[in-house]
């Protein structure tokens, strides 16, 4: 039997399953294909995330269960409740702690961009009310849960505004990009392993537990400020950005439903958005990796990806 069920081998469910794993632990990583890290203490099962009876039976003796799935965003609202359901129903049974990966959609737009622990859940979005309502159930669960939110990841894999645009654009050797986004306002970004490492010390404190808690990030930066130091550091040529209108996303999403979805989101990217987690800071002596470890294994997966394709 494992001790953790992981559900998800995007970059927080690998490097959960991978930290968890070095240090001697058993894992089990749940996806629909089965993959996930290559481990001997690490167990990859094909399973649906939705399929309460089955994600029961792979819990059995863990003693967490680690949400990190990560559907798409045009199915969020199709499949998020079913999942949740079931891994809260699979967490149940085990008599584990259900840990789940969150972000600050929930939130919705706040004073200054600025979000605590504190703030009010006062999102009015489709996603951000998806969010409430999964982290709600939970709690409403009687399971012993915690949730650690994050802002948009940096590192490698992740999935952000770097990486969809920019970095796409440098692997090209384009000397400008265009960005959806006011690309010179305060932005918090987490790297994918601060993520990992809250989600397990919270998952192991029954401080944490009921509670939600931001990962502790990096001090916020400009989108423009973010690419000039991953030039630097890659040794690449500066890409010049430029700032989308926000109008042309909104307009593009009355056609195309990926657009529609990101434009639902675009507040935090047209104002300031600030991640606060002085308090998981103080709590569990937590602190943010250096923010060119993440820029370093961007920079190595890219290089990574281009010797494989040449």
């Amino acid at each position: 039997m494992a001790q953790h069920l992981v559900i998800g081998s995007g970059p927080i469910g690998s490097a959960v399953a991978g930290r968890l794993a070095d240090r001697g632990e058993s894992v089990r990583v749940v996806t629909r294909s089965g993959s996930g890290p290559d481990h001997p203490l690490i167990e990859r099962v094909a399973a649906d995330a939705a399929d309460r009876a089955r994600l029961t039976d792979l819990a059995r003796g863990a003693e967490v269960v680690y949400n990190c799935a990560n559907p798409k965003y045009t199915e969020w609202a199709k499949l998020w409740f079913p999942m949740n359901d079931a891994m809260i129903a699979a967490a149940r049974s085990a008599g584990a702690v259900y840990a789940i990966t969150g972000n600050l959609y929930g939130y919705g737009p706040q004073p200054g961009g600025l979000m605590t622990e504190t703030s009010p859940l006062a999102a009015t979005g489709r996603k951000g009310r998806i969010r409430i309502k999964m982290w709600q159930d939970a709690l409403a669960s009687g399971v012993r849960t915690v949730e650690a939110r994050a802002s948009d990841y940096v590192g490698g894999g992740a999935n952000s505004v770097f990486s969809a645009v920019i970095l796409p654009a440098l692997l090209k050797g384009s000397s400008s990009a265009m960005a959806p986004a006011d690309v010179d306002l305060p932005h918090s970004f987490t790297y994918t392993g601060d993520m990992a490492q809250t989600l397990i010390t919270l998952a192991a404190d029954d401080r944490a537990w009921g509670k939600a808690w931001h990962v502790p990030s990096v001090a916020p930066l400009t989108i423009r400020e973010l690419t000039d130091r991953y030039c630097a550091l890659a040794g690449v040529a500066p890409l010049t950005l430029h700032r989308l209108p926000r109008f042309v996303m909104r307009t593009a999403g009355l056609a195309v439903p990926m657009a529609h979805e990101l434009a639902e989101m675009d507040y935090q990217f047209y104002a300031p958005f600030i991640l606060d987690a002085s308090l998981t800071e103080r709590t569990f002596g937590l602190t943010a990796t250096p923010l060119d470890v993440a820029l370093r294994e961007i920079a190595d997966n890219a290089a990574a990806t281009a010797a494989r394709t040449m």
